[in-house]
């Protein structure tokens, strides 16, 4: 399954510890950060990559008979 969502990326002033915060709207609770925007993208992946197992998870257990 291929799935598109479009990341933000918002740099996070020195001041404040530096480095990026990754989300996407799409998926609430998709949240990540890094050092780098690389760090940041990466880390948003497989931030995605869990939330949606868990969400499929959670759907097999409240629907034994769909899965």
């Amino acid at each position: 399954m291929n799935l598109t969502l479009s990341a933000v990326y918002e740099e996070v002033p020195e001041s404040e510890g530096g480095g990026y915060v990754a989300y996407t709207e799409e998926l609430p609770g998709a949240i990540s950060e890094g050092e780098t925007i690389e760090e940041a993208r990466e880390n948003l992946r497989d931030a995605i990559e869990v939330l949606l197992e868990a969400n499929r998870e959670l759907a097999r257990t409240a629907m034994p008979d769909m899965g």
